[in-house]
């Protein structure tokens, strides 16, 4: 839901998710990174960072396209100081849909919620003439 809040969602999250472009088996290789950098390790998928905040990788995101293709189409977007990939609301939505876990489930109104207002606030501004 990380994605979802830089993206104007007002949910919380107790950690923020990663999609990794390896393959589940070479997890090893992220954590022995994520250890160089003073990170511990809390599960196969999960770090603590130094400031106490989680993070979950994930080497497969069901209900979406490749990562290939997800990543081309992600908004940029600043996040502490970075500029980082984010999937666009509508991605997120499909995803959590797909899954359809609980916690997901109670997102999914939260997400609508915020895409539908989004795009009544880009419609006036997309139908305006271009300024000289």
């Amino acid at each position: 839901m990380s994605g979802a809040i830089l993206q104007g969602v007002p949910a919380t999250t107790l950690d923020t998710d990663l999609w990794i472009d390896l393959p589940s088996r070479q997890y090893i290789r992220v954590l022995n990174l994520c250890v160089a950098l003073g990170a511990t390790v809390r599960a196969n998928t999960v770090v603590e960072l130094s400031d106490g905040s989680l993070v979950n990788f994930l080497y497969e995101v069901h209900g979406l396209r490749a990562f290939r293709t997800e990543y081309r189409e992600a908004r940029k977007l600043k996040w502490l100081g970075l500029e980082v990939r984010v999937l666009p609301l509508e991605r997120i939505h499909a995803s959590k849909q797909f899954v359809g876990r609980p916690k997901d489930i109670a997102h999914l109104p939260l997400l609508e919620q915020t895409i539908r207002m989004q795009r009544k606030v880009r419609a006036p501004m997309e139908s305006q003439p271009a300024s000289r």
